[in-house]
């Protein structure tokens, strides 16, 4: 029963330390979000003309994938995982954007 175990255990520390960031790279990443975020706010107040939509959606893909690479591991995990993460994504725009396309405001 011991041998069990210490197998189980050799097997789940092996597991835990390739699978996700360290802590250094969680508390580099802690910072880079939040730099974003800051900058983010930072447009929301000065007036930069045509240029504030395209920066917020530009600001936002990068914290989106950041998130979604370190936090939902799809980053660490098998390929297959992130094909079909990216697949729904990929569907989920899609639907959205022909939803929006049937208002009216898009029809110029």
């Amino acid at each position: 029963m011991t041998d069990t175990l210490e197998t189980t255990t050799a097997h789940d520390d092996k597991h835990d330390n390739h699978h996700g960031p360290t802590d250094k790279q969680f508390i580099a990443i802690f910072f880079f979000l939040a730099a974003i975020t800051a900058v983010e706010v930072l447009v929301s107040y000065v007036d930069i003309g045509p240029a504030f939509l395209p920066v917020l959606l530009g600001l936002m893909i990068v914290k989106f994938f950041t998130v979604v690479w370190y936090f939902m591991h799809i980053k660490f995990d098998h390929q297959l995982f992130g094909r079909l993460f990216y697949i729904g994504l990929g569907l989920a725009v899609a639907v959205y954007v022909a939803m929006l396309s049937t208002f009216q405001f898009f029809a110029g």
